[in-house]
């Protein structure tokens, strides 16, 4: 007897929640270790560097979180108004969308009678030929478009997430070397947390994902303390 054959489930590729979260805590976390290795490298005292991160992390939330809300707004906006053209073309000039309709089931394979009825089925309900017709023009499902404020508030937490990390260290008034070296750790740590992440989201190697992460924090926060010990401090 033949094992039966096990169907794979596809995951969800189209980004959402996971790729918002992962792109808000890395760009919260490499701005933010590089903005605060940037003021220890200039030998400013403890409580500049840590004011410096924490208004860092809050205006980089607030900028990610009004960044999220606007972009989002204006593609639902946008799709919103290629939809309202669709709805009106499928009443106005329903013959020439369902032999279009027609056409895509064609060029997907489809016989031409069965691509006509299968078009002329969909096309009864106005509803449902919209849909079909904005997912196979616009790639976009109308009735599941993201939501402005969910994206909003996700980016920024995100962003605080892992802009307030490097930030610990600095907040106990410790001064020297030794903050600066826990930002860095808890910068390469989280990094290679997130890359990681990455990696078994696109089934690739963690340790290459990690590994990517970690020199892209290093190196920003190289760059950004030579720049402060150039540059230097005058309080």
């Amino acid at each position: 007897m033949s094992r039966a054959e096990i169907h794979h489930e596809h995951r969800s590729v189209t980004g959402g929640a996971a790729r918002a979260a992962v792109f808000g805590v890395s760009d919260g976390l490499v701005s933010n270790v590089s903005l605060i290795l940037g003021f220890a490298g200039s030998g400013a005292d403890s409580g500049i560097v840590r004011l410096a991160g924490l208004a860092g992390a809050i205006a980089g939330g607030i900028s990610m979180a009004a960044g999220e809300w606007i972009s989002v707004s204006a593609q639902n906006e946008l799709i919103e108004r290629e939809v309202a053209i669709e709805r009106r073309e499928l009443r106005v000039n329903t013959a020439a969308e369902t032999e279009e309709l027609a056409n895509m089931y064609v060029a997907d394979g489809m016989s031409r009678d069965d691509a006509a009825r299968v078009a002329a089925d969909v096309m009864r309900e106005p509803e449902t030929a919209l849909v079909v017709h904005a997912r196979a023009e616009l790639g976009v499902d109308p009735r599941k478009l993201a939501s402005p404020l969910h994206a909003a508030i996700s980016s920024m937490l995100a962003f605080l997430f892992g802009a307030l990390l490097p930030v610990l260290p600095w907040l106990f008034g410790d001064q020297g070397r030794v903050p600066t070296f826990l930002s860095v750790g808890i910068g390469v740590v989280t990094a290679a947390f997130v890359g990681a992440f990455i990696g078994r989201l696109a089934a690739r190697s963690p340790w290459r994902s990690a590994l990517r992460q970690v020199v892209i924090v290093l190196l920003a926060c190289g760059v950004t303390y030579v720049i402060g010990e150039l540059v230097g401090v005058s309080v």
